[in-house]
């Protein structure tokens, strides 16, 4: 039997170093998550010809069905010499940010509704493109980096710590700025572009990829592996979960301004903190919890305690109470911590387990067809608080006015049920559909200790290849 290597193991600064990424990554994905709605919706007044958005929100899939499994491959089989991922990340930022950027300056109503139409089509396919190669090659670098589920898990924390700031900075970034002027809005967008940008980069450079798997590997054919991927049962339990656990996300944070708006008529800050503090101090309890249940279980306990408060906020009718509304908030986004933590450990553990029967490592690919499946929940999130809000007569205000307070019951009924009923229920559905993962207990452990035999082995050719090429 073949010694099994030791894990790498990183220190605090380099988790820090780590999770600077997805700190740039979350400014701007957080901005665009949460004020794009609101911003095509209410502030250029498209409630009144949603039809623009639903035509929108098509194409976005197609592409979105196109190009995540693409890169994956594309990552993969990817032989340059500076790695298979990080040179991705690298010369792709600076066209996350100019698209991110450009996003914002779509023309305003009185130059017609289809100049919107396609400056939405062109600039949010594009963004979508970029973010997707580098947070698809980002989440692909980390089972890479390390075998050990701990170093996974904690890197993985930092990640989403520092995600989860930088998504609290896209919720009061635009909050300064959505009523005062068109001008500072569009100029707080240029600065955040760069300084998303700037994050990414200095990650990249203060990490590198092991090469035995960019070298040795022989990457499977293009059929192949995604006939490999989508025989993988385990990968579409964890899929059809993460839908669930997306679709949620999408919402709740496309819901906020509404709910500060329209629901408590009070700062968005508020709301803030009875979301994230919750999230921020949960997710560094996520490691005790796997230690003590595993990481499934740990996943589904989080989900049900997240379901149950959406559920309990869509009940509370008096919505005058706002201790109720908070209450229910703060339980509910606990819920979220086992989707933000949990799931790429779980898809690092069917990289793993794929690895052993394939022999090839295959990240992007897993994490490509993951998005292709679950992407369209963030278009799903986008539609039916449009169409809610359609059926209910809602009332939009321009961008720079004050919201327009005397809706109908019904507008506020509908805000109701996309920030709370359904959303709870797909966290549930989310909890229910994980009883069904088998990588865990003693098959888990087995694919372990087997994982670290075959990279020593990769690693012993790698030396092999390389002083032959020395000789030579």
């Amino acid at each position: 039997m073949e010694k099994a290597i030791t894990p790498p193991k990183f220190s605090n600064t380099r988790k820090l170093q780590w999770g600077m990424a997805s700190f740039g990554g979350a400014l701007i994905s957080g901005i665009y998550a949460s004020l794009l709605p609101i911003f095509y919706v209410d502030y250029l007044g498209l409630v009144e010809n949603a039809a623009i958005i639903y035509y929108v929100q098509i194409i976005y899939l197609i592409v979105n069905a196109v190009n995540d499994p693409i890169f994956g491959i594309i990552s993969d089989r990817s032989r340059a010499k500076k790695g298979r991922r990080i040179p991705f990340m690298r010369y792709t930022a600076p066209f996350l940010a100019l698209t991110f950027i450009l996003v914002w300056f779509a023309p305003s109503r009185s130059e017609g509704d289809w100049s919107i139409f396609w400056w939405m089509v062109i600039t949010t396919c594009l963004y979508d493109t970029s973010y997707t190669i580098i947070f698809l090659v980002y989440s692909a670098l980390l089972p890479e980096i390390t075998e050990d589920e701990h170093e996974r898990t904690s890197l993985n924390v930092f990640a989403q710590f520092f995600g989860l700031i930088g998504t609290v900075f896209g919720f009061i970034i635009p909050d300064l700025f959505r009523n005062q002027s068109r001008f500072l809005l569009l100029m707080s967008m240029v600065l955040v572009g760069i300084v998303g940008m700037a994050l990414i980069l200095y990650t990249t450079y203060k990490f590198k990829e092991r090469p035995e798997f960019t070298v040795v590997d022989k990457p499977l054919g293009f059929f192949d592996a995604i006939r490999e991927t989508f025989k993988h049962k385990d990968f579409l339990i964890v899929v059809a979960a993460n839908f669930m656990g997306i679709l949620i996300q999408s919402l709740i944070i496309g819901s906020l301004f509404y709910v500060a708006d329209y629901v408590v008529q009070q700062s968005t800050i508020i709301l803030l903190i009875f979301v994230f503090i919750p999230l921020l101090l949960g997710i560094w309890v996520t490691p005790k919890l796997i230690k003590k249940w595993g990481v499934v279980k740990s996943d589904q306990i989080l989900l049900i305690i997240g379901g149950s408060g959406l559920i309990l906020l869509f009940i509370v009718t008096e919505w005058d109470v706002l201790a109720l509304v908070y209450i229910s908030i703060a339980i509910s986004s606990i819920g979220f911590v086992g989707p933000l933590i949990f799931t790429n450990v779980l898809f690092a553990q069917c990289a793993d387990d794929d690895e052993l029967k394939t022999g090839v490592r295959r990240e992007a690919m897993f994490f490509g067809v993951n998005a292709l499946l679950t992407k369209p929940a963030q278009s799903i999130a986008i539609i039916i608080p449009t169409a809610l809000l359609d059926l209910a007569n809602f009332i939009p205000h321009p961008l720079g006015e004050d919201p327009v307070l005397d809706q109908p019951a019904a507008a506020i009924f509908a805000i109701r049920l996309f920030i709370g009923l359904i959303p709870g229920i797909a966290l549930i559905l989310a909890a229910i559909i994980l009883r069904y993962y088998g990588i865990k207990g003693a098959y888990w452990e087995g694919v372990q200790s087997q994982i670290l035999i075959l990279h020593e082995e990769k690693h012993q050719k790698l030396e092999k290849m390389e002083k032959g090429l020395n000789n030579s």
